[in-house]
């Protein structure tokens, strides 16, 4: 009598293929983004050494706005330790992570600049009838709204990245290999105050384009939309750890 053949057991569905591995991923994509979140409060913390000369007044009120912003990231970080914490307790379930990934997705897609993004900000317009104004200044714009809270910025048609790059000269500035003609305009997402106390400064970005012959002038809105896109890179070296 002949042996009857042995079925092969059944192939395991895709969500629960998915929820082994691909919640570990998650995982460690939500630690990523709240320690990006904690090293953020902190380099806005040591920027305080640049607020020596400013007024009294413009003081107040740049520190009322950081408050602000140290409670939202204190929320935000808290959201995802309990995002992190909720993961582990459901035993990996896939439908929850797989919604969270789609969430984080999005948040990080803002942060990378490959996303569109919108919300209050403020809108900046530099002048620069001499052709004198050089691309530091505008370097040290994005510098000073990022240390004062703004999440998605672009220069004209160009979206600002990690690996954003001003070089030329005066009257002849480039952004990541693309000629900027003036007026060269801002469109920054982030609290309108905070962004528009940072640039106003003494000593800072408004006084330098003076300096430079030139003019700025800051609109804080309700809504602004930051739509120019980066491309994803694929990284030469960088592998994922195993």
């Amino acid at each position: 009598m002949t042996d009857a053949p042995v079925e092969p057991d059944p192939e395991p569905p895709a969500q629960s293929r998915w929820s082994g591995g691909g919640a570990h991923v998650l995982i460690a994509a939500l630690c990523a983004l709240l320690g990006f979140a904690v090293v953020l409060q902190v380099q806005r913390t040591a920027a305080g050494d640049t607020l020596a000369a400013a007024r009294p007044d413009d003081l107040v009120q740049i520190l009322d706005e950081l408050q602000r912003r140290e409670d939202d990231l204190n929320s935000e970080i808290a959201g995802l330790q309990e995002s992190l914490g909720r993961l582990q307790r459901s035993g990996e379930s896939s439908e929850e992570a797989l919604a969270e990934a789609q969430r984080q997705s999005a948040a990080l897609g803002i942060l990378t600049g490959t996303v569109p993004a919108t919300g209050p900000g403020v809108s900046i317009v530099i002048n620069d009838p001499d052709g004198r104004v050089p691309p530091e200044v505008l370097l040290d714009a994005i510098q000073e709204l990022r240390n004062a809270g703004a999440e998605a910025f672009q220069v004209g048609p160009v979206r600002i990245g990690v690996d954003s790059a001003f070089t030329g000269s005066g009257g002849a500035v480039v952004l990541d290999g693309r000629a900027l003609t003036a007026p060269y305009t801002i469109t920054a997402v982030g609290d309108p105050p905070t962004l528009a106390a940072a640039l106003a400064i003494p000593g800072g970005v408004l006084d330098t384009v003076r300096r430079a012959g030139g003019t700025m002038d800051v609109t804080q809105s309700d809504r602004v939309t930051v739509d120019a896109l980066r491309q994803p890179r694929e990284p030469l070296y960088a592998r994922p750890a195993q």
